[in-house]
């Protein structure tokens, strides 16, 4: 991957000791079925930010400004598992020097790296999964490791929320909370569902983003596109409401499989991580200092239930 720094920005802003963001790229598509081609995602997405205004008219920042580093992206192919490890590893060094870590995918396969570095830094974690598909199986063709199985250790470990599921097999219907999952059909008709899903939030948030859990209408360009998904500005209240009374600790966002003659989705994804961020920070002055709230003394150890695959 050839971009220096994210979306263009000049140097100033993209040093890791003063940038109080940073972006980690994983171009990774290993286990997806419906449409390859994730691991040029990250790429399109960063080519996609370089054609953005970067001053956001709903916040009136530019949130750029407060730094956003973008690291070396996480290339590891030997094995799904192997890029889990790597993405793990990677995203708890960063977490560790104080940065509001972010991550591009690459396929969804991505997030069980994620998720896992970030339920052993914030105790009492909730992710916020925004996808079509509740991806809880515990394993899939013999492996744990894999798109299929994505929010499978998240289920176990964490405060699961699901918003915008449209998709699942009749097993992942036994496993998962019914009261802590929004189907898009039942979302449609009841408007009470954003306050619903913040009730049931702890206070640090994780939020897992994966792009099919977007309408097809307005993110064609996915690994696993379905009919029936969120629109752009409910998609916006929503995050502006979890941002405004939570702490959003990180988030990752999957899924994108561009199309070279439609260039679209990539814009649609490289605006709404840039959203994501002007929410995080629409109320830090650029200079003051931040804080993620990461606490060493509290650092849960699950590693060791991390490497259960029996299929369920």
């Amino acid at each position: 991957m050839t971009n220096n720094t994210y979306a263009g920005i000049a140097d100033e802003f993209a040093k890791l000791e003063q940038a109080k963001i940073v972006l980690i790229p994983v171009p990774f598509d290993g286990t997806s079925t419906i449409q390859k081609g994730a691991e040029k995602g990250p790429e399109a997405f960063l080519n996609a930010s370089k054609s953005m205004e970067l001053y956001d008219i709903e916040t009136d920042t530019e949130v750029y400004q407060q730094g956003i580093y973008l690291a070396d992206a996480i290339e590891e192919n030997k094995s799904p598992e192997a890029l889990v490890d790597a993405v793990h590893q990677t995203t708890k060094k960063y977490i560790k020097k104080n940065k509001f870590v972010t991550l591009f995918g690459g396929e969804h396969t991505v997030s069980i790296g994620t998720i896992r570095a970030f339920n052993e830094m914030f105790p009492s974690l909730t992710v916020l999964h925004i996808g079509a598909h509740t991806n809880l199986r515990k394993s899939y063709n013999g492996s744990s490791i894999n798109n299929a199985c994505a929010l499978s250790e998240a289920n176990q470990m964490t405060n699961l929320i699901q918003v915008g599921i449209r998709s699942m097999s009749a097993k992942e219907k036994t496993i998962i909370d019914t009261d802590k999952t929004y189907f898009a059909h039942e979302m449609a008709v009841d408007d009470t569902w954003i306050d619903a899903a913040i009730d049931q939030m702890t206070d640090d948030v994780f939020i897992n983003f994966s792009l099919d859990g977007l309408d097809i209408s307005i993110l064609p360009n996915t690994t696993s596109p379905q009919p029936g998904g969120l629109f752009w500005y409910e998609t916006l209240d929503f995050l502006k409401q979890v941002f405004a009374e939570k702490n959003v600790v990180g988030f990752d966002m999957v899924a994108l499989c561009p199309n070279p003659k439609q260039k679209a989705s990539d814009l649609l994804a490289a605006k709404l991580y840039y959203k994501m961020l002007s929410y995080k920070f629409m109320d830090q002055e650029v200079g003051d200092d931040y804080d993620n709230t990461y606490d060493n003394s509290k650092q849960k150890n699950n590693t060791s239930k991390f490497n259960d695959d029996d299929a369920y």
